[in-house]
């Protein structure tokens, strides 16, 4: 588990999302990355959604750019 906790703030860091924004957006659970930290523990079915949300991500394109 603390290898995807370590992978989550990675991603957290290159894409400048906030814990509670990544949960919501990877599984519909603001709380997610709070209570993995809080010592959750995950289905590996769960793990599975997660990292293929990490690994298919496409953040949305700024209106100005």
């Amino acid at each position: 588990m603390s290898t995807l906790l370590s992978d989550i703030d990675a991603f957290l860091a290159e894409h400048n999302l906030g814990a509670a924004t990544f949960g919501d957006l990877a599984m519909k659970d603001r709380h997610l990355v709070r209570q993995m930290r809080a010592g959750r523990r995950l289905w590996p079915e769960t793990e599975d959604k997660i990292r293929q949300f990490m690994a298919t991500y496409q953040p949305e394109q700024d209106a100005a750019a």
